[in-house]
């Protein structure tokens, strides 16, 4: 189960980490931090040292109540830390979440070979054209409404099968397409209460019947908060246990704001 960017092969042979690199003023955890060239590159090179395979580039929060905010501006902010990162770190990979197709195609063109849309192609379905015409994988993920009215009471009669319904007819119209390279992503925490989080990542294990490669992003979210009566600063340990149970539920790539524990917790799961 590999992954085809841009002709540099991906191996998912065994999990991988793909740390969060946001640039912008606004995301849950990190707002702000990163958001300076400097502060970005040395972000990125922390957790490449800690063994990221992926580095996700983020200009635009897409936190509960978040808006979207324009391409133009979205290009500003992530183009020039994808360069740079490109130069520098010539061996990592690079993705860009965004669902902008705009954004997409300029990012693509500094030197990103990953597409990480939280909107499943919902807000604009241009973007697999991109991935299409630059040979770059997709990842695919589920959410229900857009970031600024997605906790609105999200609303389900089986969110595993639904999302399941989603991925599947979703793959089936992009293979038609001509886009080879998909990861499918069911969104936690996009749409979804804290009770059909906890189902989802129950029955992850359902999604490997599309045989495609897995993506888990759970990283300090509320589904963990909520639980432990923590906040994003204090949830790593939390993080670290959904971690652990996604792994054994057949997560491929876990998407992250700590990548030393996430590795640490990938070599301990493969120990057994």
């Amino acid at each position: 189960m590999n992954l085809n960017c841009k002709g540099r092969l991906l191996m998912l042979d065994s999990p991988i980490v793909m740390g969060i690199l946001n640039v912008t003023p606004d995301s849950f955890f990190d707002g702000g931090e990163h958001d300076s060239l400097t502060n970005a590159l040395e972000q990125t090179q922390k957790m490449v040292d800690e063994g990221a395979t992926i580095i996700d580039v983020g200009g635009m929060s897409s936190r509960p109540g978040a808006e979207i905010i324009s391409s133009e501006e979205e290009i500003r902010r992530v183009v020039p830390v994808i360069q740079e990162i490109s130069n520098a770190f010539p061996d990592v990979f690079i993705s860009l979440d965004t669902l902008h197709s705009a954004v997409a195609n300029e990012g693509v063109q500094a030197g990103a070979n990953i597409i990480n849309d939280i909107s499943g192609g919902n807000y604009d379905s241009k973007i697999w054209d991109v991935c299409i015409e630059n040979d770059v994988p997709y990842i695919l993920m589920h959410m229900q409404g857009e970031p600024n009215t997605m906790q609105h009471n999200p609303q389900y009669e089986n969110v595993t099968l639904e999302i399941l319904s989603f991925l599947k007819n979703r793959v089936h119209h992009l293979h038609s397409k001509g886009l080879k390279d998909i990861v499918i992503d069911p969104g936690f925490g996009f749409g979804k209460t804290v009770d059909q989080n906890f189902e989802l990542l129950n029955k992850l294990g359902v999604f490997q019947i599309l045989d495609l490669p897995i993506l888990v992003g759970v990283s300090r979210k509320s589904m963990i908060n909520k639980v432990l009566g923590t906040n994003p600063d204090s949830a790593l340990n939390g993080t670290t246990a959904v971690h652990m149970l996604a792994l054994e539920r057949g997560a491929n790539i876990l998407r992250v704001h700590d990548v030393k524990e996430a590795v640490q917790c990938i070599k301990i799961y493969e120990k057994l």
